[in-house]
């Protein structure tokens, strides 16, 4: 369960840039996502079938077309997280992760 959620998470923020969730799952989130950048970054058949099995041919295809020529340059820190206030309903510390 854990890792559908992470990869439904990834597919999100990969297809729309930027997404609203918990703290505690952004936290999570990120090293996730910026392992699965720097597997794209290899561009190898190997890598895209690691990042199809993952996220889908959708997720994949965008990492590699687009955010891994992107990052090209650089060796890390892909992502950037920044807290929200608490939510109303039950006090949860809220984040937007985004890739920089």
């Amino acid at each position: 369960m854990r890792t559908a959620l992470l990869n439904s998470l990834a597919l999100s923020l990969i297809l729309k840039g930027k997404i609203k969730t918990t703290d505690a799952k952004a936290r999570e989130l990120r090293p996730f996502v910026e392992k699965l950048v720097s597997t794209g970054r290899l561009g190898t058949m190997a890598s895209r079938r690691n990042l199809v099995s993952k996220i889908g041919i959708i997720g994949a295809s965008k990492i590699v077309k687009d955010l891994s020529p992107k990052y090209k340059d650089r060796s890390g820190g892909y992502t950037r997280i920044t807290k929200l206030p608490a939510r109303l309903s039950d006090g949860g510390l809220m984040a937007v992760i985004e890739f920089v």
